[in-house]
């Protein structure tokens, strides 16, 4: 596979990273642990370098995941993980946002326990904390960084003006935020921040939680343990009315000999060469699906034909998760 880099920061990667969250959380019960482990495995030896995981996915259980997942591949990936939330550590409850500079040093200990590595890659504020200056945040991960604890700082859901002032005080790696053909919030502001100032942009949900793919059937009904149950775009009526946006995939796969989803992934890649798209999935035949993605072409003429169709689909329902608007 092809490597990226992400922005001006070193930090190579390649085209397509793996986000972990779904292995053990919000679609539905875990995955099987074993079965997880080796799907990682898998990705290493197809190419995958880059990791993607959080204490607050499970909370706790998918960075323990990851970190027996990569143990044997460590020096060849590169593991992202995030703070940012405070969750009880006896019955995990997640009782809000907390980027104080404290915590932040202290759940970053337990981070690299969990993922049993003394560095971690790339370090994510999760979501933005109104109650701490992000300039603090932006300190207490450069002093991470300064102790070699933390090779590199990200920013996730963050606006263009959070994403300038962190970036004044601890350079930003990454910027992760929700980005697809059905979430496009991040054109007008935070990907021309990114472009000016040097850094990656890493799209979560890039198959819009599954929807680009063409494999949710608009009747289901999801479980209680599904995210998706709560997401205004699954209901039955957003699914059908956005089914214009699969048609369109649909007709551009057929005349590319590929699926819906490898060009959706396929799309992103081509916006920027700085983008580093993180699709999830627990399959071994998605991982490659997706995979595949990297080798599609898509030319100036076909890019024009995707934006000029998707901009007379009007997208149903509010996005679920993230920010409506950024921090």
């Amino acid at each position: 596979m092809e490597k990226r880099k992400l922005g001006k920061s070193g930090l190579d990667v390649g085209a397509l990273g793996l986000g972990c969250m779904g292995m053990s959380t919000n679609y539905g019960p875990a995955g099987d642990r074993q079965a997880m482990i080796a799907l990682m495995r898998a990705a290493v030896d197809r190419g995958v370098t880059f990791f993607d995981t959080a204490e607050v996915y499970g909370p706790f259980d998918n960075e323990d995941l990851v970190g027996e997942g990569l143990a044997p591949v460590r020096e060849k990936v590169v593991i992202a993980t995030k703070f940012g939330f405070d969750i009880d550590p006896q019955t995990k409850e997640r009782k809000g946002l907390n980027s104080r500079p404290d915590h932040i040093r202290k759940v970053a200990e337990e981070s690299l326990r969990r993922l049993r590595t003394d560095v971690i890659d790339l370090y994510y504020q999760h979501r933005v904390d109104p109650k701490v200056p992000i300039e603090e945040v932006a300190g207490a991960v450069g002093d991470l960084i300064a102790e070699g604890k933390v090779k590199h700082f990200g920013l996730s859901e963050a606006g263009a003006q959070t994403i300038r002032r962190a970036h004044a005080v601890q350079p930003v790696a990454a910027v992760q935020n929700e980005y697809s053909l059905w979430a496009r919030d991040p054109e007008p502001e935070v990907l021309p921040a990114c472009e000016e100032l040097g850094i990656g942009f890493v799209p979560w949900s890039p198959l819009g939680q599954g929807f680009l793919t063409g494999k949710v059937d608009p009747n289901l009904s999801f479980q209680n343990s599904d995210v998706r149950s709560r997401f205004p775009r699954f209901t039955p009526e957003a699914m059908k009315a956005n089914q214009a946006l699969l048609d369109l995939l649909g007709s551009v796969a057929a005349r590319k000999k590929a699926t819906p989803a490898q060009i959706a992934l396929a799309w992103l890649l081509a916006q920027r060469p700085w983008i580093v798209p993180i699709p999830g999935t627990r399959k071994l035949e998605r991982l490659e699906e997706n995979l595949g993605s990297t080798r599609i072409e898509l030319t100036p003429e076909d890019l024009a034909g995707i934006n000029q169709a998707a901009s007379s689909v009007q997208i149903h329902g509010a996005r679920g998760t993230g920010n409506e608007q950024y921090g």
